[in-house]
């Protein structure tokens, strides 16, 4: 199972949030359920979905906030995973520049593609994740 605790960003009382460790698309962040049993989107509780929606609007302002996307992608997908989380995916229509690092989003338009290759510095997700630390 991934671990991705280790880019905590913040902790809610059923969620955490966690920047990915592959920036490959700037600002993509993990949202993970802690219920260890959470298999299913459609099993979470009236807490878990209520909590969901309050973090989604939270981590949609914070990451309009640090990084301008163009239009943010969801994916609950648990292909690879087997635990109920939500990858938040800020997609740009032009390239950013960060850190230092140039990102460039070639499927804009088009349904995001993890870019397996794209190696992350270690410094980019520290900033990613203290800049959005500082917003949520």
């Amino acid at each position: 199972m991934a671990d991705f605790s280790k880019y905590k960003v913040k902790e809610y009382k059923y969620w955490d949030v966690s920047v990915h460790e592959n920036q490959g698309y700037l600002g993509r962040c993990v949202v993970w359920c802690k219920r260890e049993d959470a298999l299913d989107l459609t099993d979470a509780t009236d807490e878990e979905r209520e909590e969901l929606f309050e973090i989604l609007r939270e981590l949609r302002a914070a990451l309009t906030a640090a990084f301008q996307p163009d239009w943010l992608n969801y994916a609950f997908l648990g292909n690879e995973t087997r635990h109920v989380h939500c990858h938040v995916i800020p997609r740009y229509e032009k390239q950013k520049v960060f850190e230092g690092v140039t990102f460039e989003d070639r499927q804009y338009g088009h349904n995001y593609q993890t870019d397996h290759d794209f190696v992350t510095p270690g410094h980019i997700i520290e900033s990613v994740k203290n800049k959005l630390g500082g917003l949520l």
